[in-house]
């Protein structure tokens, strides 16, 4: 009876332990958290790169800038808890974007936005 409920237990240890583990989120390493947001300053410090050489109007940046607040929020909710793999891929993908916009606006020589 004794090596009964010792088995069940160790089981039931075993089961529980297991759990935890296979249920654990992965998250991302601290070196790639602050790539994320060097990606974000750094399209910041281009968009005022691109107002200042006039490549792109005011009204343009302001656009970008919104935007590129809106990803640094984005980062800001997400990092609270560690970034997972959909997270970061997310994140980047919208720095990206922003990234290509900013090419767009900087070579249409319109002045306008859009």
């Amino acid at each position: 009876m004794r090596k009964l409920i010792i088995s069940a237990f160790l089981a039931a240890a075993a089961i529980t332990g297991a759990a935890p583990a296979s249920a654990q989120t992965w998250r991302i390493q601290p070196a790639v958290q602050r790539q994320i947001q060097s990606d974000i300053s750094q399209l910041n410090r281009q968009i005022d790169r691109a107002v200042q050489n006039r490549k792109i109007s005011q009204r343009e940046a302001t656009g970008l800038r919104r935007d590129a607040l809106g990803v640094q929020r984005l980062y800001n909710t997400y990092s609270r808890n560690g970034l997972d793999r959909q997270e970061v891929s997310r994140l980047q993908s919208q720095v990206d974007q922003l990234h290509q916009r900013l090419q767009v606006e900087r070579r249409d020589r319109d002045g306008h936005r859009g």
